[in-house]
């Protein structure tokens, strides 16, 4: 499907220089912006990414003690063998077997939960993103701006926009305050 929108991108592009002469083609004003990086490096996306790690960090401690306890009923049986009674041993084991089966359950939603948050988020950040991209484009009298991941196989640095857009990003962040 990229690809596809790429092709007729290419052809679109190849048939304006054609069309226009190369005199009126060279006044195009095409950019190349890398959201790969806009993602990795804008603060909007750590800040976002700090506040997953922050509304998940209560689960994930939860599940670190439960892992501790695990590890003590085990060590438990493990130092009792030959001087436990049989009755005590059971109770243990089965301890140790509700508290896995409850660890598993809850490793398998968390990692769900995370999942889906983090998609959530990500579907914000590429939103937002994607409109200032967009606004930059039209502020700055871009014909066309492309994006490296929709299979932009040479751009120099004179057409990528990435930078000018971070440091957009950064001021707006720091205008908003923390940048929720």
């Amino acid at each position: 499907m990229k690809s596809h929108r790429l092709a007729a991108g290419i052809g679109l592009l190849a048939m304006m220089f054609l069309g226009c002469g190369m005199a009126a083609a060279q006044g195009i004003k095409i950019g190349v912006v890398n959201f790969g990086r806009l993602l990795d490096e804008a603060p909007q996306a750590q800040a976002s990414q700090r506040a997953l790690q922050e509304e998940f960090a209560p689960r994930q401690r939860e599940l670190r003690n439960r892992e501790e306890e695990l590890k003590g009923l085990e060590e438990r049986l493990q130092q009792g063998e030959g001087f436990m009674g049989e009755e005590e041993r059971r109770d243990l084991e089965r301890q140790a077997r509700d508290l896995q089966r409850d660890l598993n359950r809850g490793k398998t939603e968390f990692a769900e939960d995370l999942s889906l948050r983090r998609n959530e988020e990500l579907g914000k950040l590429q939103r937002m993103l994607i409109g200032e991209v967009q606004g930059y484009g039209r502020e700055q009298s871009y014909d066309i701006v492309m994006s490296e991941a929709a299979g932009v196989v040479y751009a120099s640095t004179a057409v990528d926009v990435t930078d000018s857009i971070l440091e957009a990003l950064k001021s707006r962040f720091s205008a908003q305050g923390s940048g929720n």
